[in-house]
């Protein structure tokens, strides 16, 4: 495994981190889950995030009963607040309420004392910056959080963070974690360039498509019947993947992949780590196996003529959206 600085912050992280969502506490059983995750720790990777509305804080305990018989130092753990936790109307959002009292109930769950990475898991537009921002400050002064990050932030909101932090002289973000891939690819407009600019790292996630570059999904084919795709009418990204030029363009990637004699998988997490300004790609897995083959990409040096190559072949759907 290789480990790179998170931002400009002193901390390491794996270059491939193990995440929860969509897995953990829901479609993969307890047991194999903490396999999954004593197989990666196994490996090397040393960072595991998740979040407290996967699965109603079931994936963070799932994650903190694996991780218990480990040395806490050993690893670092990222977790979430944004998302709604009840009902009622401060059970939701970046309020100093609901991110304090979420805090508290995700060590609990995790049966941890602190956390490495507490981030925003999405914009909050109803509640003051600064509001956020000192609150998230008072948990790192408090010794409950170390390091604090966003997920899926703006370049204008990342920036209006770091100038707010700064006039507060608060502790500083250190990461955004945003969805990337080579279907995905919108956070290199303006998100990467900012980013690199004051220091942010970023954690991204779907590096895979949710599957999709992996070749499984066949143009003019039916869907695999344990597939996501098949079995998940809600995920809205993953289905506006099922269109004949992506899968077209996926197969094609996939040739390049046997040229290089690796996995298309491999390829796809290799294309991602060479890019400047990604600490960590967190990867999914419903069976260890899934870990050991991910892990090869981090020694996977793509030349300039396979990237020209794969440019060449992203060009078809330079265009295509995805639904976000």
């Amino acid at each position: 495994m290789k480990y790179r600085q998170l931002g400009k912050s002193g901390l390491k992280v794996s270059a491939l981190g193990l995440g929860s969502w969509l897995t953990y506490g829901k479609a993969v059983e307890d047991k194999t889950a903490e396999d999954c995750i004593h197989k990666a720790y196994e490996l090397g990777i040393n960072f595991f995030d998740t979040a407290n509305a996967y699965e109603a804080g079931k994936a963070e305990v799932v994650l903190g009963n694996a991780l218990k018989d480990y040395e806490r130092s050993s690893y670092v753990v990222a977790t979430k607040v944004f998302f709604p936790m009840g009902s009622g109307p401060n059970d939701r959002g970046l309020s100093r309420k609901h991110i304090i009292e979420q805090c508290d109930a995700s060590l609990k769950r995790l049966g941890l004392d602190y956390i490495d990475l507490y981030q925003c898991h999405r914009f909050d537009p109803s509640v003051p910056v600064e509001e956020t921002l000192l609150a998230l400050d008072d948990l790192v002064k408090q010794g409950k959080v170390l390091y604090t990050g966003v997920s899926e932030w703006t370049a204008a909101q990342i920036q209006s963070a770091v100038d707010i932090g700064k006039d507060y002289r608060l502790h500083p973000i250190i990461s955004n974690q945003p969805i990337y891939n080579m279907i995905e690819r919108y956070i290199e407009d303006e998100v990467l360039p900012v980013s690199n600019q004051l220091g942010l790292g970023q954690i991204v996630f779907s590096p895979l498509a949710q599957g999709v570059l992996t070749g499984k999904y066949k143009p003019d084919a039916s869907l695999p019947d344990d597939s996501r795709a098949a079995n998940d009418d809600t995920n809205m990204v993953i289905n506006s993947y099922m269109r004949n030029d992506v899968l077209q363009t996926v197969q094609k990637l996939n040739d390049v992949a046997k040229e290089l004699e690796v996995s298309l998988t491999q390829l796809s997490l290799a294309w991602i780590l060479r890019q400047q300004g990604v600490s960590s790609a967190i990867i999914g897995a419903s069976r260890p196996g899934q870990i050991e083959e991910n892990v090869k990409a981090v020694d996977i040096e793509l030349s300039e003529d396979t990237l020209q190559k794969m440019e060449i072949i992203l060009e078809e759907i330079k265009d295509f959206h995805p639904a976000r």
